[in-house]
């Protein structure tokens, strides 16, 4: 009788296995299911600038450039003089 019940168990625990295995099979495409519907939650939870707040801060960053850009010709015409003047008394 334990031989029976021991066969019992075994089997049954095998076909545990094969219901495990089964599951996780079919949890692969639902996981990505999953993931999508979790992005689209998280796009919703974004707070999205108004077009006033972007082209302001387009303005700001667009400044910030050309005024750089002027500074380092301004420090690249300097520095070109100094090394014109060094060269020439030497």
């Amino acid at each position: 009788m334990a031989k029976k019940d021991k066969e019992n168990t075994a089997s049954e625990t095998s076909a545990k296995k094969d219901k495990k295995e089964k599951k996780s099979e079919k949890k692969q495409p639902n996981k990505v299911a999953k993931w999508f519907k979790d992005l689209k939650i998280e796009f919703n939870k974004v707070v999205w600038p108004t077009k006033k707040t972007v082209i302001n801060n387009t303005s700001v960053v667009l400044a910030v450039v050309v005024a750089s850009a002027i500074l380092v010709g301004l420090l690249d015409t300097g520095f070109l003089g100094l090394m014109r003047l060094i060269y020439q008394q030497g």
